[in-house]
């Protein structure tokens, strides 16, 4: 029944055991109709989908799972398809952020408890998928992800309009009287119209690039429309290779090194990725024992420019990224300045110097060169400190207003992003251009979950006079999509005592990005009165799922992931069930 080599597989202490255990197994698996002979020692590869109608950009996967089973299937495995839950972050409240973890704890015992030897990972919005390359990863079988792809550009009266980023633009339009209530119903339409995840350089085009830049997707897959039937080829591809990893034993563990990740960090700066990528590099690098610190994001970008040309820091979308050459074009013109390590091994077999060989840039205004770039070095994601984030805050320069970087300004204190938007529209608000907008309490623990609400918009009646931008400082996250001077992570957070809750109206905010300092003019022994007056807030949590999430979250700087579920676990094979 099987020969040598085979026996060892890990699905065969399932499949391939005698007595009443194989048969059991094997009789319950033949009830969908497989013939006795894909028991045969063949490698048995999971397929693993997000595919859900919860998270509209998951809601094609089942289609794409069936690309993969054809090419697991032509390479002589057995593909067995298992769904896992959808963190989507268009629906889900308060953030997918808060079920992220939780998804990354459920895709890593899936793949342990069940007869498999690899799995193909199928993802598309923002959390889906580092939760599922952290879940493989601490368990360390054989994987390749396969993302589902971005959107069509969306079109509206003649321009290009991107996800998330242009529902920013239309809600200041529709405050300040641009833009009628049926008009922006109109355009909501227009900015989604094909199956697939934002197609800005948001956080799930951003994370699926980063899957690629660390090796874990094959060259150029992070950016073919979810519509093109190249992503249909690429996801057949993928099913054909795992069989391959699965013989070659080539596993996370080989390709998620600290020289991947520092190609990864450096890709990021390189495509104006989402800050997002911070918090999920930085869980995903636990997982694999890869000490990576909230200043290597700071540290491995300054020489590295900004070069690519796409919203929310530019013009174009994912789609034209993808036609003038996708990420290869960047990773091979990052590696003619030697920007990035050409030895890390991919989920290729081949190292990113060889799959990068005959990349070329196609549009080079959509993907600048090194010596031309879209903005000059430096202008990546940038790590604050200071007494008001003794931990660390990020901000996204090329989103940002230049004129911002250094500002001095009176805080104007918000304790929830409700509270802000209770007052924005108000007429008579006190605040001005040049005002700090504070907003606290939307941390890991003080949301919970951390969600993508610090770029808060600006007051209705700054926008009505012209105000475009001003700064934000939030101990949140931001969508990728998102922009704005708008300082993000600030750790520790406001909920477990962090200096921004010591902050009160009035108090001088001093941002200094070219010095990479936040802070807040006060003395020290005044921030030590405060402190002695501040209380915690009540846990409002004492049972479920988000009381164990408040109880072990980490902070921000080291990626929002539980302290417990750092590590690699192994694949070893559980005890018998029967």
């Amino acid at each position: 029944m099987t020969d040598g080599r085979r026996t060892n597989r890990r699905s065969q202490a399932w499949f391939g055991a005698q007595g009443r255990s194989g048969m059991l197994y094997r009789s319950w698996m033949r009830n969908q109709g497989f013939g006795h002979e894909v028991f045969d020692g063949r490698p048995v590869i999971g397929i693993a989908t997000s595919a859900s109608e919860l998270a509209p950009c998951n809601a094609h996967l089942t289609r794409v799972a069936e690309a993969v089973k054809r090419g697991v299937w032509q390479a002589g495995g057995l593909p067995l398809q298992f769904p896992t839950m959808a963190t989507g972050e268009t629906l889900m409240r308060p953030t997918a952020m808060l079920y992220r973890n939780l998804m990354a704890m459920e895709v890593e015992e899936l793949i342990r408890a069940n007869p498999l030897d690899g799995v193909v990972l199928l993802s598309g919005c923002d959390k889906t998928t580092p939760a599922m390359l952290m879940g493989a990863a601490s368990v360390d079988l054989p994987a390749v992800m396969v993302t589902g792809g971005p959107m069509l550009n969306g079109k509206y009266r003649g321009q290009d309009v991107g996800s998330g980023t242009h529902v920013w633009k239309f809600e200041e339009d529709l405050k300040t009287g641009r833009m009628t209530e049926e008009e922006c119903f109109f355009a909501e339409g227009c900015m989604a119209r094909s199956n697939g995840h934002c197609m800005t350089m948001g956080t799930a085009s951003t994370m699926a690039c980063m899957a690629e830049a660390l090796g874990m997707q094959l060259p150029g897959s992070a950016a073919w429309p979810a519509v093109d039937s190249r992503r249909m080829e690429t996801a057949q591809a993928a099913g054909q290779r795992i069989v391959g990893m699965v013989e070659e034993e080539l596993r996370p563990s080989r390709i998620l090194t600290r020289e991947a990740f520092e190609n990864a960090v450096r890709v990021n700066a390189a495509i104006g990725g989402s800050t997002n990528a911070v918090i999920h590099l930085t869980a995903l690098a636990g997982r694999v024992g890869v000490e990576l610190s909230l200043g290597d994001f700071d540290d491995l970008v300054r020489a590295v420019p900004t070069l690519v040309n796409l919203m929310p820091s530019g013009t174009y979308l994912m789609e034209d990224f993808c036609y003038a050459g996708g990420l290869p074009a960047v990773m091979a013109e990052l590696l003619g300045g030697k920007l990035l390590h050409g030895g890390p091994v991919t989920v290729t077999g081949r190292t990113v110097a060889e799959n990068t060989e005959h990349a070329e840039r196609v549009d080079s205004d959509v993907i600048t060169a090194l010596d031309a770039p879209f903005q000059p070095a430096g202008t990546g994601i940038a790590v604050l400190r200071g007494n008001l984030c003794p931990d660390g805050a990020v901000i996204k320069q090329s989103a940002a207003s230049p004129h911002l970087l250094t500002h001095r300004g009176p805080a104007r204190v918000f304790d929830s992003p409700e509270a802000y938007h209770e007052v924005a529209d108000d007429p008579e608000l006190d605040i001005d251009e040049n005002t700090v907008l504070v907003i606290r309490n939307a941390g890991p623990q003080g949301y919970p979950g951390m969600p993508e609400v610090s770029n808060v918009p600006l007051p209705a009646k700054l926008l009505k006079a012209g105000v475009t931008d001003m700064v934000r400082v939030c101990d949140g996250r931001m969508s990728g999509t998102g922009y704005g001077t708008v300082v993000l992570h600030v750790a520790p957070e406001a909920a477990v005592g962090g200096p921004l809750a010591l902050v009160r109206d009035g108090d001088p905010v001093v941002l200094d990005v070219p010095n990479r300092t936040l802070r807040l003019d006060v003395d020290d022994a005044e921030l030590a009165r405060r402190r002695q007056d501040w209380t915690p807030p009540a846990e409002r949590y004492t049972s479920g799922y988000t009381w164990l999430y408040t109880q072990h979250v980490e902070q921000a700087d080291r990626g929002a992931d539980f302290g417990f579920l750092r590590a690699n676990r192994g694949h070893e094979v559980p005890r018998d069930s029967h």
